[in-house]
């Protein structure tokens, strides 16, 4: 089912100040919204924002040209990794 189609049965309940829930109601009003819609639409382009802040990584040309030439670029394996896999080849079976 489509999150249009799915009824609104979630709830989340604040408490705030006199002085707060006037001035959502003003804003609200402004914009020709319920508080209860104001607050939602608010709170979920604040989500977004938030998500996408700690999801994407924005690189100038710069930094994007030097990470796509790291990952371009062969693996150097050292000596204790490659030790590493030799011992965990030992101990691991493949079964």
């Amino acid at each position: 089912m489509s999150s249009a189609l799915q009824p609104n049965n979630e709830r989340i309940n604040l408490r705030l100040k006199q002085s707060a829930k006037h001035l959502l109601e003003r804003a609200a009003g402004f914009e020709g919204k319920t508080v209860s819609n104001f607050i939602l639409s608010s709170a979920l382009a604040r989500a977004e924002k938030t998500i996408q802040q700690h999801e994407v990584m924005s690189l100038n040309a710069h930094d994007s040209e030097k990470f796509f030439n790291a990952l371009a670029a062969p693996a150097q394996f050292n000596s204790k990794l490659l030790a590493a896999f030799e011992e965990h080849d030992k101990r691991v079976s493949s079964e």
